[in-house]
């Protein structure tokens, strides 16, 4: 089953939506990379990469962020890791909380990595 990284400047934001995501399915293996090592806002590289490893299931990783410089930082992160994992990550650009129950609903169906991407896409979040 794919596994989930949500990557936030805020540890807080990434628990909160972690904690959403997982009342709704319980089943998915969704891990938090928000906030830096010492506790403070931002993102960083090496505590995404070891989250994207601890994520890491056969069916590989899902990444979503929150702003622009976590994804700079998730791009990062997956180049640290070894190859046979980074050909199974993909960042996924997409509304945070919606994005990621969206894709554990997905993961939760054994669906691959391309569908859901597909799926994401075929889907208006952005409605309003």
């Amino acid at each position: 089953m794919v596994g989930i990284v949500i990557v936030s400047h805020s540890e807080k934001i990434a628990e909160g939506v972690k904690e959403v995501a997982e009342q709704m399915v319980p089943e998915v293996k969704i891990y938090s990379a928000g906030g830096t090592d010492d506790g403070r806002i931002g993102t960083d590289a090496m505590k995404i990469s070891a989250t994207i490893e601890n994520a890491f299931d056969k069916d590989g990783v899902i990444l979503l962020f929150d702003l622009g410089s976590s994804l700079m930082n998730a791009e990062m992160a997956i180049e640290f890791l070894d190859e046979d994992i980074k050909s199974k990550v993909e960042i996924i650009d997409a509304p945070l909380v919606e994005g990621t129950i969206v894709t554990a609903v997905y993961a939760s169906m054994n669906k691959t990595i391309e569908e859901i991407k597909d799926n994401l896409k075929s889907m208006s979040l952005n409605k309003y």
